[in-house]
This record gives C-alpha cells, sequence and structure tokens, in this order.
C-alpha cells in the first residue's frame, strides 16, 4: 500500500457471526483457534477500514450482492456478486463500497480466541 494512500475510518458497516468451529479438537495444534463465518454488509458509501492485516488470520471473502472495492498497494480492485479473494499474511488493505446499494460478502477466517 502506497504511503501516500489514507484509508478512512470504518463506517456503514454491520457484521453478523453466522457459526464458528473450535479448530482444537479437530487438528492437532490448533489449540486456541477458531474457524469463523461471517456476514459483513457495508452500505452505499461505506468503508470497512482502516487499512488492516490479516498476519495470523488467513481468510478468503465471497461477495454476495453489489460491489466491493479492495485498496491494497496502491490499487483499487472491484469485486461484484460471485467472486471473491484470499486474505492471507501478505494482504494489507482496506474496503469500501462505491456503489448505490449495500454490497453483502461471505467472510470465513481462521481466528485465535
Amino acid at each position: 500500500m502506497s504511503g501516500e494512500e489514507v484509508a478512512p475510518e470504518s463506517r456503514g458497516v454491520s457484521v453478523q457471526d453466522l457459526t464458528t468451529v473450535d479448530l482444537g479438537p479437530e487438528l492437532p495444534g490448533m489449540e486456541g483457534r477458531r474457524l469463523r463465518m461471517r456476514m459483513v454488509t457495508i452500505a452505499p458509501g461505506g468503508v470497512f477500514g482502516p487499512v488492516h492485516d490479516h498476519v495470523g488470520r488467513p481468510g478468503t471473502v465471497y461477495v454476495l450482492e453489489g460491489t466491493i472495492t479492495d485498496h491494497r498497494d496502491g490499487v483499487s480492485t472491484d469485486y461484484g456478486p460471485g467472486v471473491g479473494w484470499p486474505e492471507d499474511r501478505k494482504t494489507l488493505h482496506w474496503l469500501e463500497n462505491r456503489g448505490t446499494v449495500p454490497a453483502v460478502e461471505i467472510s470465513v477466517d481462521i481466528v485465535g480466541e
């Protein structure tokens, strides 16, 4: 991400926890980690910020409705319904909804407790 780009603080974002799985009993070495699925809705003009990383919290995102603009490394990429992206340890980004309808994504990641 360019040092000149400044991401606004979050606004117009709602997050609904859908489910989690305790990974400790499922996989050796995963004690204290959970697989989490959330639905994130970003209102028109909304921002999921500020700039954040995914170190220790890898995941994937799938867009259900609307368009989400992902800002990383000075590049803005639009993702519409049926498209998604990975979020790995190298991800440093922020998101926004530049559209006129709510953007809805399903986010699945591994988190610590």
